[in-house]
C-alpha cells in the first residue's frame, strides 16, 4: 500500500495531549476503573478474568465476547463478526480487503482522517460533505450523483466525527437500498451509538439491515474504554469476514486476551454503562450552554445530536487556528482546530474546532478557557 500522510489529529495530539492540563477535545466518554469495570462482572466472567491464560487467542476473537456483542444486534450472530485492536485496524484493513485500483469509493465529509485516506491510497475517491449551513445535513440526492458503476464503498459515520450530526432514520435506511441495489458495500462507522441526546433517533445498524454492509464499532468511544484496544466489524457476508480475518493475519493476529475478557464485562453491561455517560454528558451541556452564551460574540455553539464531540464555529478576526494555538501554549487547554479535520476531496469549514463534551467535570478546563478569553 502507498504510504499514508501525516494522521493530522494524532500528530496534534500526540505533542500536547499528556503534557497539558486540560483535555477539551476528548473523542470518549468518560472511562472507568479496573475496579469500576470488574464490579460489573458477572459470575462466568468474573471466573474467566480470575482463571485466564495468557496464551494466543483467535483471530476472529474470543467466542465468549463475539456472543456478547451479536447480543447487541438484531440479525448477527458471533459467525458474523470479526475482532480488531480498536476501530483503526478494522477500518484500515476493510478499506484494503474491498477496494483495489479500478474501483471508486464515496465517503461522507467530514470525518476521521484515514476514513478517506486508506481508501485515497487504494483507489478513486468522491467526497460528500455535510452541509454546515442546514445543521450537518446529508443530502442524499448527493451521495446519489455520486455513486458510479465501479463504485464499491460508500463509507458514512453517524453519529458524525467531529459534528456529532445524526441522519433521520429513514435516510439511513435509503442509503442501505442505494448500496444493495448497486452492489456496493455500505461501510457505516457506528462508534459512538448509543449517545444520542434523543435515543428515539438512535439508527439501526447498518449490518441489521442488509447482508452486505460493514458496522464498525470499538469499545473506546460510546463506552468510554479506549486503553482496551477492542473494536470489531459486524458483516453477514461470510466470504468477507473470511478475508478480512486473512487481511488481520499480516497485523495483529489476534488481540489482547485480558481486553478481550474485559470488553466482554463490558459489552455485557453496556447499557448500564451507557446511562451513566448519557448522564455525564446530560450534566455537562448546560456548563457548555453557560460558557459559550457568555461569550457569544465569538462562538456560534450547537450542541451535538449524538457522540460527545461537538464543532462550534470560531468568528474571531485571528482564525481558528492562531486561536487555538494560542490557547493551548498559555492557558494549557487542548482543542483541534479545523484544519485537523479538512479534507482532500471536498471542502470543509475553515472557521471551527472539536470539543469534547463526554468527559466528567470539564469545569476547571472552562474555567481556564474563560480566564484566557477575559484577559484577551
Amino acid at each position: 500500500m502507498p504510504q499514508l500522510p501525516d494522521f493530522r489529529l494524532e500528530t496534534h495530539l500526540s505533542r500536547w495531549e499528556f503534557t497539558v492540563p486540560h483535555h477539551l477535545t476528548a473523542s470518549d466518554a468518560q472511562t472507568m476503573t479496573m475496579a469500576e469495570l470488574l464490579a460489573l462482572a458477572g459470575p462466568e466472567d468474573r471466573e474467566a478474568w480470575d482463571t485466564l491464560a495468557l496464551g494466543y487467542t483467535e483471530t476472529f476473537g474470543d467466542p465468549g465476547l463475539r456472543r456478547a456483542i451479536a447480543g447487541t444486534y438484531e440479525r448477527v450472530d458471533e459467525d458474523d463478526l470479526i475482532c480488531f485492536a480498536g476501530a483503526q485496524e478494522g477500518l484500515n484493513l476493510a478499506m484494503q480487503v474491498l477496494l483495489e485500483p479500478g474501483d471508486h469509493a464515496v465517503v461522507v465529509t467530514p470525518g476521521y482522517q484515514s476514513a478517506e485516506t486508506v481508501p485515497l491510497s487504494l483507489c478513486e475517491v468522491t467526497g460528500v460533505a455535510l452541509d454546515d449551513r442546514r445543521d450537518w445535513a446529508l443530502d442524499l440526492d448527493a451521495v446519489e450523483a455520486a455513486l458510479r458503476p465501479n463504485t464499491r464503498v460508500l463509507s458514512v459515520n453517524f453519529p458524525n466525527n467531529p459534528t456529532g450530526a445524526l441522519i433521520d432514520a429513514a435516510d439511513f435506511t435509503r442509503l442501505v437500498e442505494l448500496c444493495d441495489e448497486r452492489g456496493i458495500r455500505l461501510f457505516s462507522d457506528e462508534v459512538y451509538r448509543g449517545l444520542e441526546q434523543d435515543p428515539a433517533r438512535t439508527l439501526p445498524q447498518a449490518a441489521d439491515l442488509s447482508e452486505q454492509a460493514l458496522s464498525l464499532n470499538v469499545t473506546s468511544k460510546s463506552l468510554g474504554l479506549p486503553g482496551l484496544r477492542i473494536g470489531w466489524i459486524a458483516c453477514r457476508d461470510r466470504e468477507v469476514r473470511s478475508r478480512l480475518e486473512r487481511a488481520k493475519h499480516y497485523t495483529t493476529i489476534c488481540n489482547s486476551a485480558p481486553s478481550e475478557v474485559l470488553a466482554r464485562i463490558a459489552i455485557t453491561a453496556r447499557e448500564r454503562i451507557l446511562v451513566r455517560n448519557r448522564g455525564i454528558i446530560a450534566e455537562n451541556l448546560p456548563l457548555f450552554d453557560a460558557f459559550f452564551a457568555e461569550f457569544a460574540d465569538l462562538f456560534e455553539w450547537r450542541a451535538p445530536d449524538g457522540g460527545c464531540v461537538a464543532f462550534p464555529r470560531y468568528l474571531g478576526a485571528d482564525g481558528v487556528e492562531d486561536f487555538c494555538a494560542g490557547l493551548v501554549e498559555e492557558a494549557g487547554v487542548i482543542l483541534l482546530p479545523a484544519s485537523t479535520f479538512r479534507s482532500e476531496l471536498t471542502p470543509t469549514p475553515t472557521d471551527r474546532f472539536r470539543l469534547g463534551i463526554g468527559r466528567r467535570d470539564p469545569g476547571p478546563a472552562l474555567e481556564a478557557f474563560a480566564g484566557w478569553l477575559r484577559k484577551r
